[in-house]
C-alpha cells in the first residue's frame, strides 16, 4: 500500500548518511556551492567532513578522486544536470578510469527544476552516465529506499550515481530493504507491463490505477538500479506479456525505454514496447513539472489515453 512520506527524498539519503559519518571520521563530503535542510546538520556537526568546492563542478570531481585515492569515503552533490554533463570528461577520467568507489549525488532529475529552464532540467543523466565504465546507477523511488542506498553505497568498489529527486512522495518501499535484484514488481497485473523509475514509478501507478478502471489490468515493475542491469531476471518480469510499456521522464535516447529494448532484444524476447518519455527536442518553456509533463505527454491522462488505444489496436 502506498503511503504518504513527510520527509524529502534527498534529505533521507543526507540524514542517513549523517548518521554514518558520526561514527566514521573517513566520510567526506562535497558540495559545489549546494545545500539542502540536512546538509546544514552535516556541515555544522561535522565541519572537518565537509567541503564546499565553490561553484566549480569540475574541480569538485577532481576534488572527489584525489580524497579517494587518499582512503577517504567521498560523495559528491550537486544539481544533476550540473554533476553529470558539465563535469563529464573529469567523471569519465577521474572516476571511471581509475575505477574510484567515489558516489555522486545528482539532485534533481528530470524536471525537478521545472521553473529553472533548460539549464537545470536533467533529461539526459541516464543516458550519458550509463555509457560510462565501471558505473553504477541508482534512481530511488522514495525516502526509505534514498535511506537504504546509503549502506549501498558504501559497499560500492566503483563509481556510483544516484538520482535524488527533490520533495516527498508516497511511501512504497519498507525502511529496511534488499536491493540486490535491481527491480521489483510493485503491481502485479496480467495483460500490459509497465516499466518505470524514480518518481515515474507513482506515476505508472497512477496509470494502473486509471486502466484498472476500465478492466485492464497493468503489472508495475519498478527499475531501480539502472546499471548494471540484471537482464536474466529482468526479463522474467516481462515473460507472458504481449506487451510492455516504459514510464519516464528522461530522453527517449538512451534512457530507460531504451534500456528495456535492449534487455528484451538481448534475451531473445521480442514484444511490442511503447515508451512514454521526452521527445528529441530542448524544452524552452517555464512551469511546473506537473505543466511540463503535460507538454511532454507523460502526465498520467495523457499516457491513459494513448495506452488505452494502443492495447485495442
Amino acid at each position: 500500500m502506498k503511503m504518504e512520506c513527510n520527509i524529502d527524498i534527498r534529505d533521507a539519503f543526507i540524514g542517513k548518511l549523517y548518521n554514518y559519518a558520526l561514527n566514521n571520521k573517513n566520510i567526506v563530503f562535497l558540495s559545489a556551492e549546494f545545500g539542502a535542510p540536512s546538509l546544514d546538520v552535516f556541515r555544522r556537526d561535522l565541519p572537518l567532513q565537509f567541503i564546499n568546492v565553490g561553484i566549480s563542478e569540475q574541480n569538485l570531481i577532481s576534488v572527489a578522486a584525489g580524497l579517494a585515492l587518499g582512503g577517504k569515503i567521498v560523495y559528491a552533490y550537486s544539481i544533476s544536470s550540473f554533476l553529470t554533463l558539465r563535469c563529464y570528461e573529469q567523471i569519465k577520467i577521474d572516476l571511471c578510469a581509475m575505477n574510484l568507489p567515489v558516489t555522486l549525488l545528482g539532485v534533481g532529475p528530470g524536471y525537478a527544476y521545472s521553473v529553472d529552464g533548460p539549464t537545470h532540467h536533467a533529461t539526459e543523466d541516464i543516458a550519458v552516465m550509463r555509457a560510462l565504465a565501471n558505473m553504477t546507477i541508482y534512481s530511488p523511488t522514495d525516502a526509505n529506499m534514498a535511506s537504504a542506498l546509503v549502506g549501498v553505497s558504501l559497499k560500492t568498489p566503483s563509481p556510483l550515481y544516484i538520482r535524488l529527486d527533490r520533495g516527498r512522495y508516497g511511501t512504497l518501499y519498507g525502511m529496511s530493504e534488499d536491493l540486490s535484484a535491481g527491480f521489483r514488481i510493485i503491481k502485479d497485473g496480467s495483460d500490459v507491463c509497465i516499466f518505470a523509475t524514480g518518481c515515474m514509478v507513482h506515476r505508472a501507478m497512477d496509470v494502473e490505477r486509471a486502466l484498472s478502471e476500465q478492466a485492464i489490468k497493468a503489472r508495475v515493475v519498478d527499475v531501480y538500479r539502472l546499471k548494471p542491469v540484471d537482464a536474466v531476471k529482468l526479463v522474467e518480469g516481462v515473460r507472458g506479456f504481449s506487451r510492455a510499456v516504459t514510464i519516464e521522464e528522461h530522453t527517449l535516447n538512451g534512457g530507460l525505454g531504451s534500456i528495456i529494448l535492449e534487455v528484451l532484444s538481448d534475451q531473445g524476447l521480442c514484444i511490442p514496447v511503447k515508451r512514454f518519455g521526452i521527445a528529441d527536442g530542448q524544452l524552452y518553456a517555464y512551469g511546473m513539472r506537473d505543466t511540463l509533463h503535460k507538454q511532454r505527454g507523460i502526465d498520467t491522462e495523457s499516457i491513459v489515453h494513448t495506452l488505452h488505444a494502443w492495447l485495442a489496436s
